[in-house]
């Protein structure tokens, strides 16, 4: 079927979308799935009824009692074989001047120019040993997305996974630990 045109685009170039089984439930699932957390793990540790006047919690920053602050950004594994990584969604503690300048700029379209600033994870990423405190370096992109996490190269599972990727079946991997946890 040499010369076949689907959209416009030769079939050599036109891609499946993302699928895969999942290892609990057996189900096929399309599209490159992506966990995150709603607010850094330290926002949890705040009694509930103490959040509202302790916490100012954005949809891209965190301020816990006007002294710690977080960000918002995705640790992105490469998918061997993927356009698409796999992609969790975080928070990484800053340092007061990294934050300043983080908000100076964060607003701005074009704003990749800037940084990188060095900060803690603050999330914990239950398939792996523990997350927290994990160096990292919070990298702005531009045109409003989402900063990108680089974690330190370390031996952790978690940052071993970013620089080396994942295959397809570890992606049904953590799908099946996130969304069916204990086999259910």
């Amino acid at each position: 079927m040499a010369g076949l045109i689907i959209a416009n685009l030769p079939t050599s170039s036109f891609k499946m979308p993302f699928k895969f089984k999942c290892n609990s439930c057996g189900e096929m699932h399309e599209g490159m799935p992506s966990f995150g957390a709603h607010a850094p793990l330290s926002y949890y540790e705040i009694p509930e009824g103490e959040r509202a006047t302790r916490c100012d919690l954005g949809s891209d920053d965190c301020v816990i009692d006007k002294q710690h602050v977080f960000v918002r950004g995705c640790i992105e594994i490469p998918v061997k074989g993927e356009a698409e990584p796999f992609s969790w969604g975080v928070w990484v503690s800053l340092s007061d001047a990294n934050f300043i300048e983080w908000l100076k700029y964060f607003e701005q379209d074009k704003r990749s120019q800037v940084g990188p600033f060095f900060g803690w994870l603050d999330a914990w990423l239950k398939p792996y040993p523990d997350t927290m405190n994990l160096k990292t370096m919070v990298h702005l992109r531009d045109d409003g997305i989402r900063p990108y996490i680089e974690l330190e190269p370390t031996d952790h599972p978690l940052a071993v996974e970013q620089r080396n990727g994942i295959t397809v079946e570890r992606v049904a991997e953590l799908y099946s630990v996130m969304m069916h946890p204990m086999g259910k």
